[in-house]
């Protein structure tokens, strides 16, 4: 018996309800707190994915689909251009200011921020926001992202043979 994915009781029908943009088999109770989706298939248990084991039909498609995706590029997304902090940002920062002869204090007025987040980047405690991290790359000529490559090896299989849930799912829509 299917159960309601609001409040977990048993019921013999349920409803796909839109609830704040998720899609979502209720009960009649938990129903009014959405609004009711028409769907084509009337299948309670239908689900937005199916796996390879779940559907002949799905079978089918992930014969073919997985020998392709292994020859398919990850599509770029907005991330690929964002820097990445080094991990090692604090220890960069303390060294090059010491380096200079400069307090915490000093390297503060220096850069029109406060002492205390400067120490708080020193010590790791947080990562310097993309303003200050410029004004401190600036001041004391360091550089404190990573080297963006364009090597994209961990986001590919590499020749691996390994099934990934991303090779089983596949979506509806």
């Amino acid at each position: 018996m299917p159960q309601c994915e609001m409040c977990g009781s048993n019921q013999a029908s349920l409803k796909t309800v839109k609830v704040e943009g998720a899609e979502l088999q209720l009960c009649d109770n938990c129903a009014q707190f959405g609004t009711e989706v028409r769907t084509e298939s009337t299948s309670s248990a239908s689900s937005k994915y199916s796996t390879s084991s779940s559907s002949g039909k799905a079978k089918r498609s992930s014969g073919s689909s997985s020998s392709s995706s292994s020859k398919k590029r990850r599509r770029r997304d907005m991330f690929d251009d964002m820097e990445e902090i080094a991990t090692d940002y604090d220890t960069r920062i303390r060294q090059a200011r010491e380096s200079r002869n400069l307090s915490q204090e000093d390297l503060a007025k220096s850069l029109n921020e406060k002492a205390s987040l400067i120490r708080k980047i020193e010590r790791g405690d947080i990562m310097p926001p993309d303003s200050v991290r410029k004004k401190i790359e600036r001041k004391l000529d360091i550089s404190l992202v990573e080297g963006a490559s364009d090597d994209d090896s961990e986001w590919s299989s590499g020749g691996s043979q390994k099934t990934t849930l991303g090779d089983v799912v596949k979506r509806k829509d």
